[in-house]
């Protein structure tokens, strides 16, 4: 009987379609069937004959399967789903036949009947394993092949023959949109090795098997290699004109965020990621375990993955602020599972709030008693700001004046601002914003360091880093967009670069950074090696299996275009205005000895800039940030949604007026100490 036959046979049958405890009644039956047969192949093998005399133990034939079936539903062979069938299945059925055995000699043995040749029983275990588990492997593999997938193009390559890979396969091989038809491993030791039928290559051999096979797809399968080496190897697949996709990482793997099938497209930290440094766990815990946090834009990029590694380390309390109430729902939900996850006592607060409330503020660091704030509040898309100037100033260095002056009221220990490589030397608003925000801290760090009478003070210190991988405003979510819908991919310039560094590391660097704090340390992170943008967007085309459209390829699938650079947007950034750089006991982490201003000329700049903003007039503003921000010169293509005005009047009292004369009476208090 050839398989096309039994194919059509089961098929009228249709197996398939019936329902399981059918199924189970069919197995059941077969091996009511199958179990004699194996007896009377077993004593034809011994005797030699297709005809051996059986008259004088007959009995033998319907006590075989009466003592087998009851074990095999006792070990629940009959619950296994066949077509999943796997190793444990199998040993369930070698131990039920070696068992079935073992009672049936004894019978025989007991009963006192002669001419039961010993030998049989052994004959009769083997073809007893080979007839019930191979029926079985059978019924496996008709069932695969029904299910088997009719489009070839989804005919993949794993990389990666370890416990993940082979994981993977299980996976794939029951699905009905993949044929996984190769393993590929760089391990030696492993290459011409057979798993589960399928064949481990080296990865020389892929353009050859792409070509043999008509693979589409390789999927990654090394969770727990370094990030160094899934970069070269993301690198080598590259050129070869396949998709090239990926499971999830280790620590989702472990903490149950994924599981191994979740296959998803390569991670843009597999591209430019680096390997983190092992974190400083006394750095890491001394401004937050068993102390009330603070996070300020806490559903922001940077803000929610503060919120991720500090609720690990153990805080007494964790406030998440955040202006947005969607963002603030969604990571307020995941922060509790988080504190599920670890196991931690942390009480989770969630609060609205605007950082420009300093009443609100001040009565929220009050209330909770806070030791620890981490200012990510800010907005710092770089075109939107260009065209929202006075939301950028309210929010930007209000919104971190009035934070501060919280924090400094209250006594808080520690406020860490989260800072840009894009306030050195700015040449749009975000960044004039953000580095007369570092000058307010600068400022009131001298106040506190000249004043005599305090026991306990703020400790204020900034961190400055560039571009974080897969933040709001990253141009690699944007890049994925364009290629799924066929391109073009917008590049603004051919020349542009950035440094780039995942959200994860540059949150615990922060971390760390903030814990290392005397007071007004601008601390500057090492982002490693700048990033060309373009090659980056070329790598995500080939990594889809993709081919760039260009005047030597005019065939090609994606086209790159370029824009030309947005209003305020720079060909390289940097991270330090001078020269100056400490290290620090952080491999990572310098020390920039940054120029300040005394509070009292902060407060007189403020009292303008407030003045300015309450007309709404962008070109005061403009002249006021680049009169004092070092190397800003001012746009002269901003286009404010605002009417501009450039009368100031003068008269208008304001709140920093108030903050001027409590500051005065602070300093007042320091010449003349009670």
């Amino acid at each position: 009987m050839n398989t096309d036959y039994l194919s059509m046979l089961i098929n009228k049958l249709a197996l398939e379609k019936l329902p399981r405890s059918a199924k189970r009644l069919i197995m059941l039956t077969a091996d009511m069937l199958i179990i004699p047969l194996a007896l009377w192949s077993a004593f034809c093998l011994r005797l030699g004959t297709l005809t051996p005399d059986i008259s004088v133990f007959w009995w033998m034939f319907p006590l075989a399967p009466l003592i087998s079936i009851p074990l095999f539903i006792r070990m629940g062979l009959y619950h296994a789903v066949v077509r999943f069938m796997g190793t444990d299945a199998m040993y369930a059925v070698l131990k039920g036949v070696t068992i079935s055995t073992l009672l049936l000699a004894t019978l025989v043995l007991l009963s006192g009947v002669k001419g039961v040749p010993r030998s049989v029983f052994f004959i009769y275990w083997g073809v007893a394993v080979l007839y019930i588990g191979g029926t079985r492997l059978l019924m496996r593999s008709y069932f695969y092949a029904l299910t088997r997938p009719k489009n070839t193009q989804n005919i993949y390559a794993i990389y990666g023959a370890g416990e993940s890979g082979i994981q993977l396969y299980h996976a794939l091989r029951h699905s009905h949109e993949a044929i996984p038809v190769a393993f590929v491993d760089d391990d030696k030791s492993l290459q011409g090795s057979v798993i589960q039928g399928v064949k481990v290559y080296p990865p020389l051999m892929l353009p050859t098997l792409i070509a043999e096979y008509g693979i589409s797809q390789i999927l990654l399968a090394m969770p727990s290699v370094s990030r160094a080496r899934r970069r070269a190897i993301v690198e080598e697949l590259e050129v070869l004109p396949v998709h090239v996709r990926t499971i999830p990482g280790m620590d989702d793997l472990v903490y149950g965020n994924a599981e191994v099938n979740e296959v998803r497209e390569v991670d843009i930290e597999d591209l430019l990621g680096r390997d983190a440094v092992v974190p400083d766990a006394l750095l890491l815990e001394q401004c937050i375990r068993h102390k009330n946090v603070m996070v300020t834009g806490a559903g922001g990029s940077i803000g929610s993955e503060l919120c991720r590694q500090i609720v690990q380390l153990g805080p007494k309390c964790l406030i998440l602020y955040e202006l947005s109430e969607y963002a603030l729902y969604a990571i307020n939900n995941e922060i509790q599972k988080l504190k599920e996850t670890y196991k931690q006592s942390t009480k989770i607060i969630s609060l609205l709030g605007n950082v420009q409330d300093q009443m609100h503020l001040e009565k929220v660091m009050r209330t909770y008693n806070v030791n620890t704030v981490y200012h990510a509040a800010a907005y710092k898309h770089v075109p939107l700001v260009e065209h929202n100037i006075v939301e950028a100033i309210k929010n930007n260095i209000f919104g971190t004046f009035h934070a501060a002056l919280a924090a400094k009221n209250t006594n808080v220990e520690t406020f860490v601002l989260i800072s840009t490589d894009k306030a050195v030397r700015p040449t749009n608003i975000m960044g004039a914003t953000k580095r007369f925000a570092e000058l307010i801290l600068q400022g009131l760090t001298k106040q506190i360091s000249s004043s005599k009478n305090q026991k306990r003070y703020t400790r204020f210190c900034m961190v400055r880093f560039g571009n974080v991988l897969g933040s709001s405003g990253s141009v690699v979510p944007l890049f994925r967009e364009q290629i799924q819908n066929g391109g073009p991919v917008t590049v603004t310039h051919p020349d542009i670069i950035r440094y780039f560094m995942t959200i994860p590391e540059a949150a615990q660097l922060v971390i760390q950074a903030g814990a290392m704090g005397k007071n007004g340390e601008v601390f500057v992170l090492d982002m490693g090696e700048p990033v060309k943008i373009l090659d980056l967007a070329k790598q995500m085309v080939h990594l889809t299996g993709l081919s760039i459209k260009d005047e030597k390829n005019p065939d090609g699938d994606v086209e790159i275009e370029f824009t030309g650079l947005r209003p305020g947007e720079k060909l390289y950034e940097e991270l330090l205005i001078g020269e100056n750089a400490a290290g620090t006991q952080h491999p990572r982490i310098m020390q920039a000895d940054e120029a300040s201003l005394p509070i009292e000329e902060i407060m007189q700049i403020l009292n303008k800039l407030e003045k300015a903003i309450q007309q709404y007039a962008i070109e005061d503003i403009v002249k006021i940030l680049s009169t004092y921000v070092s190397g800003y010169l001012g746009n002269n293509e901003i286009k404010s949604h605002y009417i501009n005005h450039s009368t100031l009047d003068s008269s208008n009292k304001t709140s920093i007026d108030d903050n001027i004369i409590e500051l005065n009476k602070n300093t007042a208090n320091k010449n003349n100490p009670t």
